[in-house]
């Protein structure tokens, strides 16, 4: 009756443990923060946008939209062998970051409905596969800012 006992209380604490495993790792929702946001101000009708997003999270999600009532016309591209192509997502990888930056990955604004200066603030939202949306206020730096890279 003992030996029966125990590996029943066995059986019911890997069963209970399994199952916290399975929501904990399936139920986890990616945990995302943005920083370094920056557009330089456009000297024509189009601008680039650039950020990282850090995902604090072992899930993974998709940057897949970008809106602005700067624009109703706003992109993401990739970089690959000097040519720029619009793509429909990027990845953002369990406890790692997507680096949208000036040569690399970018958001792009195609004809704004005005030119933002210098000093100004852009707001934008950030729309992903699983995660809520996430509204920032993108600094306008000067055309030629580009940040150093660590």
């Amino acid at each position: 009756m003992n030996r029966r006992t125990t590996a029943l209380t066995a059986a019911v604490a890997l069963a209970a443990s399994l199952a916290l495993t399975g929501c904990s790792s399936d139920g986890d929702k990616p945990e995302l923060k943005v920083s370094g946001a920056f557009m330089p101000q456009p000297v024509m009708d189009m601008a680039g946008g650039f950020l990282t997003i850090t995902n604090g999270s072992g899930a993974a999600d998709k940057l897949t939209s970008v809106t602005s009532p700067l624009s109703d016309d706003i992109t993401i591209h990739e970089s690959k062998d000097q040519k720029m192509r619009q793509v429909t997502s990027f990845d953002i990888p369990a406890n790692g970051e997507l680096k949208l930056e000036r040569g690399g990955n970018h958001i792009m604004f195609m004809e704004l409905k005005e030119k933002p200066k210098q000093g100004d603030k852009v707001s934008i939202e950030l729309h992903f596969e699983k995660s809520d949306p996430i509204k920032v206020d993108v600094p306008v730096e000067a055309a030629n800012h580009n940040p150093q890279q660590h």
